[in-house]
């Protein structure tokens, strides 16, 4: 086993980061899901029209934090308030570095008040996990990783319920009416007898919306018969079983962007935490994907302004990046957007991937289209470039492929025709995951609110 860190990695890579990350040979971010239950186009119709239920047990990392010094930690870690932040709470996390570009972000969920979990793609996790162990905190840390890296039952069951019959599925399976849970707040209750603790939140459709969904956790051997009572609970409503293909499509109509590149591998301030990450994880191994290739990583970096993040900053305490972000409120940022992509467009690129022979272009796959980790296409106007492609699916609810676009403010407008360059240049970066194509251009319009 290497006993590399991050830091050694990007050396060996003669300290092109950028090179080093465009050919990582891990792919996309897998889901350990069973892909269909039924289809992956019902499954997404359902969580629209009656409800879904996925089982998200697997694919996240859960870092705990115990302590007296647990509060304090977040507060001087997050661009977050936590004042009134304790059991049976929950919140975005978004942590930036020293110049306020993002280092991650996460579901951060208060479950004592000395003891949160941070749960995600690991990436939060981890640079908690450093401050924590580096810094003057009487905090202890406690890992149950995602199931790739995990020999080990996972501690919870993680189950998600979306969809306007949600609640009437949870409240059949307790048989009677559920507590009022707040959104973004945590409520318990029981399902055949299993004690359960829900977040309610919305994974897909307009964010900020309540009572679209419940995210909930129990004991992980209990996990199976929470499940069955769910599934019969939810014959009559209409209740679907999600897959692993038709889950990550989830991000694209709520808008969110599940894994920028985290603003960690340059500057002396972030040199110890690349020291403390080592080759095997998840950030040394971090596949960027797509058109848009640029000479510098800080090219890829984004800040909360640019991910609609500002709200959540409060300049109220202490925190890393705080003067930073301070100073970067007023510049020029770019804004997230929806993108509808050209139907016409995608089915000739579709029809070349699959029958252009050496000109085939890069394969449009279903549903979800994102072949790293980090997906980063270019966007132009009239041949010059306005901002970013990201995260991108198809499904049936927006009727066409779509991606989230970090576009020039001056472009942001509804309406506005972009055209995006689809597949990598020179053929493709060296990934098995990524055949010889030619790239080929996707007129898409840009849309301010979500598309469904």
């Amino acid at each position: 086993m290497s006993t590399l860190n991050l830091e050694q990695v990007i050396q060996q890579a003669g300290g092109d980061v950028v090179e080093m990350l465009r050919n990582a040979q891990i792919g996309n971010f897998a889901i350990p899901l069973r892909p269909e239950y039924t289809n992956w186009r019902d499954e997404q119709e359902a969580w629209a029209t009656t409800a879904v239920l996925f089982d998200q047990s697997f694919h996240m990392t859960d870092v705990y934090f115990t302590g007296t010094d647990v509060k304090r930690l977040f507060s001087e870690s997050a661009v977050n308030k936590f004042d009134n932040f304790g059991r049976n709470r929950a919140k975005q996390f978004v942590g930036v570095n020293e110049e306020g570009y993002l280092i991650g972000d996460s579901i951060l969920f208060g479950l004592e008040e000395n003891r949160y979990s941070l749960v995600g793609t690991g990436v939060a996790g981890n640079w908690m996990a450093y401050r924590a162990q580096t810094g003057d905190y009487d905090v202890e840390v406690e890992f149950d990783l995602a199931s790739a890296v995990n020999d080990k039952p996972r501690r919870i069951f993680r189950f998600q319920l979306q969809g306007p019959n949600a609640l009437k599925v949870v409240e059949r399976a307790h048989g009677g009416p559920l507590p009022t849970i707040k959104f973004f707040s945590m409520g318990e209750f029981s399902i055949a007898g299993v004690p359960i603790r829900a977040l309610n939140h919305t994974m897909v459709g307009h964010p900020g919306l309540e009572h679209t969904g419940l995210e909930m956790t129990g004991p992980y051997e209990q996990g199976p018969v929470v499940w069955a009572a769910l599934i019969e609970a939810g014959i009559e409503f209409g209740l679907c079983q999600g897959g692993g293909l038709a889950y990550p499509t989830t991000a694209v109509e709520t808008g969110w962007l599940p894994l920028p590149v985290p603003a960690i591998y340059t500057g002396d301030a972030m040199k110890g935490y690349r020291e403390f990450l080592s080759a095997a994880t998840l950030e040394a191994n971090y596949a960027i994907a797509g058109s848009y290739v640029r000479p510098s990583i800080e090219e890829y970096y984004v800040t909360p302004y640019d991910l609609g993040y500002d709200r959540l900053i409060r300049f109220d305490h202490e925190f890393i990046g705080r003067d930073a972000l301070r100073e970067l409120a007023d510049r020029p940022h770019r804004r997230k957007v929806w993108l509808r992509w050209n139907a016409e467009d995608c089915g000739q690129v579709l029809a070349q991937s699959l029958f252009g022979g050496k000109d085939r272009t890069k394969y449009l796959a279903q549903p979800f289209n994102e072949y790293g980790v980090s997906q980063n296409d270019t966007v132009t106007i009239g041949g010059r470039p306005a901002g970013v492609s990201t995260s991108c699916s198809y499904t049936v609810n927006i009727g066409t492929f779509a991606s989230i676009g970090l576009i020039d403010e001056a472009h942001a407008q509804d309406g506005t025709e972009v055209i995006l360059t689809w597949g990598e240049p020179d053929g493709g970066a060296r990934r098995p995951n990524v055949e010889r194509h030619v790239q080929a251009e996707i007129r898409a319009t840009v849309s301010t609110i979500p598309l469904t």
